[in-house]
């Protein structure tokens, strides 16, 4: 059974930096695209950074593009997403996701495995 498991969120004030942390386990890591999403309370899960598994293609979303870089650490199983620059509107529970296809999506739909979210707020 694949589970990932989120950590590194927590309260960081506006201007500073944050690395979320997702560990991958029951699996094969090295077979996954990995994608990080977002989601506040009434709206959609939304996009963020994804990354192929031979991390030769990784993407973002505008709104973090050029404070945010994704990574993966094969021989821990892991995958990072660094954000800097935190604005308050970052705030969201951050979910790691894994696809079994290896690309990096950007869709939510086709990722097969999700973790349970680790919370980031943003404030003074």
């Amino acid at each position: 059974q694949v589970q990932l498991v989120e950590s590194g969120g927590g309260l960081v004030q506006p201007g500073n930096s944050l690395t979320l942390s997702c560990v991958v386990s029951g699996g094969t890591f090295s077979n996954y695209g990995m994608g990080w999403f977002r989601q506040t309370p009434g709206k959609e899960r939304e996009f963020v950074a994804s990354i192929n598994h031979v991390s030769t293609d990784m993407r973002y979303a505008d709104s973090v593009k050029g404070r945010s870089t994704i990574s993966r650490d094969m021989d821990k199983s892991t995958v990072h997403l660094q954000m800097n620059s935190l604005e308050p509107e970052d705030t969201a529970v951050y979910y790691c996701a894994a696809s079994g296809t290896g690309w990096a999506w950007t869709v939510p739909s086709v990722y097969d495995y999700w973790g349970r979210g680790t919370q980031v707020t943003v404030s003074s």
